[in-house]
């Protein structure tokens, strides 16, 4: 993913699970600015073998497409998450955090090539998982600059181990 174009965000750390907890039901900070350039939208097709010609064959999407541009697999906005969430939260104890699932997802508004995208969430519910870990569901909305409706609307589903 490209580095951040906007260095305001502070990062939320917080020492424990303790620390965490208290932050169930709250919003997040706002994450930086992203941009979708059409090197990581061919990389993502590379990796997930999808190159329709909307996301890859620039010239055809500039006569053919409705966008006059390419467009991200809708799947490449959930990729993200993870590490939009990593920029925008830490917690100093903990040891892992694996992806547990999603629930809930929608795609509202393409993303144009050359787009910036940002999370804006917060945490639904952390709930106790084995003896060391919590499972966390956070509602995440990735916008798009300028854009009324987002990127993607998801609850993503991870756990987190001290």
């Amino acid at each position: 993913m490209a580095e951040p174009q906007d260095k305001s965000m502070t990062k939320l750390v917080v020492d424990d699970f303790s620390a965490f907890r208290a932050l169930e039901g709250k919003n997040l900070p706002e994450g930086n600015w992203t941009t979708v350039t059409q090197e990581m939208i061919n990389d993502f097709a590379k990796a997930t073998g999808d190159f329709q010609w909307i996301h890859v064959d620039v010239e055809k999407a500039k006569k053919h497409s409705p966008f006059k541009k390419p467009v991200a697999h809708g799947f490449m906005s959930v990729s993200l998450l993870s590490k939009m969430l990593e920029d925008l939260i830490q917690v100093k104890t903990a040891q892992m955090g694996v992806n547990y699932g999603l629930d809930k997802v929608r795609f509202p508004s393409p993303v144009l090539v050359d787009s910036r995208l940002r999370l804006v969430g917060s945490i639904s519910k952390i709930e106790n998982y084995g003896d060391t870990g919590l499972k966390i569901t956070w509602h995440c909305i990735v916008e798009i600059e300028g854009s009324e409706k987002p990127a993607c609307v998801a609850e993503f589903l991870s756990l987190m181990f001290e």
